[in-house]
C-alpha cells in the first residue's frame, strides 16, 4: 500500500456558518435513511450495521438485506438525487432540493413502498434536541447543492486519510463509516478489553444504545461539520486513561477540549497546511498513541506495517507491472 497524499487544493473550504441550515436539514435526511438500514440489517457490534459510507458520488448505505434480496440507498451529491436501488432491477429516486424534512420523509417512504420494501422506522431523530418527528418537521427545509457537494468532498479527503490510518492496525478496528446520529465520519480502534458501562446521556437516545456502542475499550477518531470554523477532526478514548488529556500531540493547532472530552483539530488547520495529509496523519497517530500508551494497550500485538508485503510483491514474478509500480 502506498501513501499517495493530496495537495492542499483538493481540501475544499466550507465555513460551517455558510451552510448550517443545509447541514441541519441534511442531518435529518441522513437519519431517515440510516433508520431504514437499521430496520432491516442484523445487529453488528457497536451499531456498525446502521452506518453509511463515503462513495464516489456521495454517501451510501451499501447493500441492505431484504427478504431474499438486497437494496441500497445513496445520497448522490453530484446529480443531487437520493437513489434507491433493488436487486430485482427496480429503482426510484427522490430529488435532493430545498424541501421540508416532512416532505422528504414521506417521499422516501413512498419510494420504498413502490419497490415493495415494507419498512417501519422510529420516525424521530436521535442525539439532537429538540427531536422533531420527521413527519412534523417543517423547520428544516434548506438544501444548497454546492454546499452539500463541498461537504462530500471534505468527507472524501477525510475518508482517504482515515483509511490509511486504519491500515496500520491489525486488532479489532471499525470501518471508516458515517454515523448519522452525530453526523460524523469515524474510525475506531479497540484494545481487546471490556470497558466499564457507559453512563449514556445522549439527547433523545436510550442509554442502552451508548452502552452497546462503548462496551469495549477504544480509541476513536474522525471528522464532523462542527467544532471549528470549517468543522473539526477529533480523537478521544473510552474510558479516558489518566494522563491522556495532558499528552503532547501534533500539530500545534490541536488541543484537548475539556468541554467535549476529546482532542480537536480545526479542519482549516489541515486544509491550509503545506501537506494536509501529513498534518492530519500526525494528529491521528499521536492522539491514538496517547490513548494506547496511557491505557496500557498491547501495541506490539495490535499494530503492523501496512507495507509489510511490498518487497515480496516487487520480487514476485507473478506480480503485474502495475502492482510493481505501486
Amino acid at each position: 500500500m502506498v501513501f499517495h497524499g493530496a495537495s492542499r487544493t483538493t481540501w475544499p473550504r466550507l465555513r460551517v456558518a455558510d451552510w448550517t441550515e443545509t447541514r441541519d436539514t441534511l442531518h435529518m435526511w441522513t437519519q431517515i435513511v440510516g433508520k431504514i438500514r437499521l430496520a432491516h440489517a442484523p445487529l453488528v457490534n457497536h451499531w456498525w450495521q446502521v452506518t453509511m459510507y463515503v462513495s464516489p458520488r456521495g454517501l451510501t448505505t451499501s447493500a441492505i438485506p431484504y427478504r431474499s434480496g438486497v437494496f441500497d440507498i445513496e445520497f448522490d451529491f453530484l446529480d443531487h438525487q437520493l437513489c434507491v436501488r433493488s436487486s430485482d432491477g427496480t429503482n426510484r429516486s427522490v430529488a435532493l432540493e430545498s424541501r421540508p424534512v416532512a416532505d422528504f420523509y414521506r417521499e422516501t417512504m413512498h419510494a420504498l413502498g413502490e419497490l415493495g420494501i415494507e419498512t417501519k422506522i422510529q420516525a424521530s431523530p436521535n442525539e439532537v434536541e429538540p427531536a422533531i418527528p420527521f413527519d412534523e418537521d417543517y423547520q428544516h427545509a434548506s438544501y444548497d447543492p454546492s454546499a452539500a457537494q463541498l461537504f462530500w468532498q471534505q468527507l472524501l479527503q477525510a475518508n482517504r486519510v482515515l483509511g490509511e490510518f486504519r491500515s496500520c492496525f491489525v486488532g479489532k478496528v471499525s470501518p471508516v463509516h458515517f454515523f448519522w446520529g452525530a453526523m460524523d465520519l469515524a474510525c475506531t480502534r479497540f484494545s481487546g478489553r471490556a470497558a466499564p458501562p457507559h453512563p449514556g446521556g445522549a439527547p433523545n437516545c436510550g442509554d442502552w444504545v451508548m452502552m452497546e456502542g462503548y462496551s469495549r475499550e477504544l480509541s476513536s477518531c474522525g471528522f464532523w461539520p462542527g467544532g471549528g470554523e470549517e468543522g473539526a477532526f477529533y480523537s478521544y478514548a473510552y474510558p479516558e486513561p489518566d494522563g491522556f488529556a495532558a499528552q503532547p500531540v501534533t500539530p500545534a493547532d490541536a488541543f484537548y477540549s475539556p468541554e467535549h472530552g476529546q482532542f480537536l483539530l480545526p479542519y482549516e488547520a489541515v486544509r491550509t497546511a503545506a501537506d494536509p495529509d501529513r498534518v492530519l496523519a500526525g494528529f491521528l497517530h499521536t492522539t491514538y498513541e496517547a490513548a494506547a500508551e496511557h491505557g496500557g494497550w498491547d501495541r506490539a500485538a495490535l499494530e503492523e506495517d501496512p507495507n509489510r508485503w511490498r518487497e515480496h510483491r516487487r520480487s514476485s514474478p507473478s506480480v503485474s507491472v502495475h502492482d510493481d509500480l505501486q
